[in-house]
C-alpha cells in the first residue's frame, strides 16, 4: 500500500509541470464532449432501449413505472459515464501515455534502463483487449445492478480491472524484459489492482473524474518504474550506448 501512496504522491506533485497538464487535459477535454454528445443526442434512445427489455418490463407490470424510469435514466447515464472513461483511456493509453513514459523517463527515472521491446502495436492491441473484455464484463453484469449497492460496487470494480489491464503494461512494456514483467505482475497484482481501484474510484468525483484517465496512465507509469528499480536492487544504466 506504501507503493500505491507513493506513486499518487508523484503523480499529484507533476501536476506543478505545465507540460504534464497538457497531457492530462486532452483526454479530459475528449472525455467532456464525448459525455455531452451522448447525452444530449443518444440518452433518450438509450432509456427507450432500456425500457423495452426486463427488469423495466417487469417493474412496469407491476406498476411501478417511475421506479422503471429511475433505473433506465440511471442506466443510461452509466452507460454514457462508462463510454466516456472507455474511450478517454483508450486515448491515454496509446497517445498520451508514450508521451508521459518520456517525459518521466528522461527526468525522474534516468537511472532505469529501457531493456524491454518498445512495441507500439502491442500495447495499443492490449489496450483494445482490455477494452472489448470490460465492454462484455459490463454488459453481461448489468442485471445484477438491481441488487442494492451493486449498481455502485460492479463499476468500481470494472473500471479498477480496467485501469489495472490498460496501464500497467504499457507503464512497463519499454523498460521491463519479459521475465521482470511476469514477475512484477505476479508479486505486485493486489496494488496493482488497488491502484486501479483507487483511480476507479476518483473518476466519480465531480470535474476531478474527467482528469482520471490521464492520471492513472501517469499514476502507473511512477508505480511501474518504481517497481522496476526496486526489483533490480536499484538502478540500471546505459553507458555509451551499452545497458549493464
Amino acid at each position: 500500500m506504501n507503493e500505491v501512496m507513493l506513486s499518487l504522491a508523484r503523480t499529484f506533485a507533476n501536476l506543478k509541470s505545465g507540460k504534464v497538464w497538457l497531457y492530462v487535459l486532452t483526454p479530459a477535454l475528449f472525455s467532456l464532449l464525448l459525455s455531452v454528445g451522448l447525452a444530449i443526442w443518444a440518452l433518450g434512445w438509450v432509456v427507450q432501449q432500456m425500457m423495452a427489455y426486463p427488469p423495466m418490463t417487469l417493474l412496469v407490470g407491476w406498476g411501478l413505472v417511475w421506479l422503471a424510469h429511475i433505473l433506465a435514466y440511471l442506466g443510461g447515464w452509466m452507460a454514457i459515464f462508462a463510454i466516456a472513461y472507455l474511450t478517454a483511456s483508450l486515448l491515454a493509453a496509446i497517445v498520451i501515455m508514450p508521451l508521459m513514459l518520456k517525459h518521466l523517463s528522461d527526468t525522474e527515472y534516468r537511472d532505469v534502463a529501457a531493456m524491454g521491446k518498445d512495441s507500439f502495436v502491442a500495447a495499443a492491441m492490449n489496450s483494445v483487449l482490455a477494452s472489448v473484455i470490460f465492454i462484455v464484463a459490463w454488459l453481461l453484469t448489468i442485471p445484477l445492478w438491481l441488487i442494492p449497492g451493486f449498481s455502485l460496487l460492479i463499476p468500481l470494480l470494472l473500471m479498477g480491472w480496467l485501469n489495472r489491464r490498460t496501464f500497467a503494461y504499457d507503464a512497463l512494456s519499454m523498460h521491463a524484459t519479459a521475465g521482470e514483467w511476469q514477475e512484477i505482475r505476479t508479486r505486485q497484482k493486489a496494488p496493482l489492482f488497488m491502484l486501479g481501484l483507487t483511480m476507479a474510484l476518483l473518476a466519480h468525483v465531480p470535474v476531478i473524474g474527467l482528469l482520471v484517465p490521464a492520471l492513472a496512465a501517469l499514476s502507473f507509469v511512477h508505480y511501474g518504474l518504481e517497481a522496476l528499480r526496486r526489483s533490480r536492487g536499484g538502478a540500471i544504466v546505459t553507458i555509451e550506448g551499452e545497458r549493464v
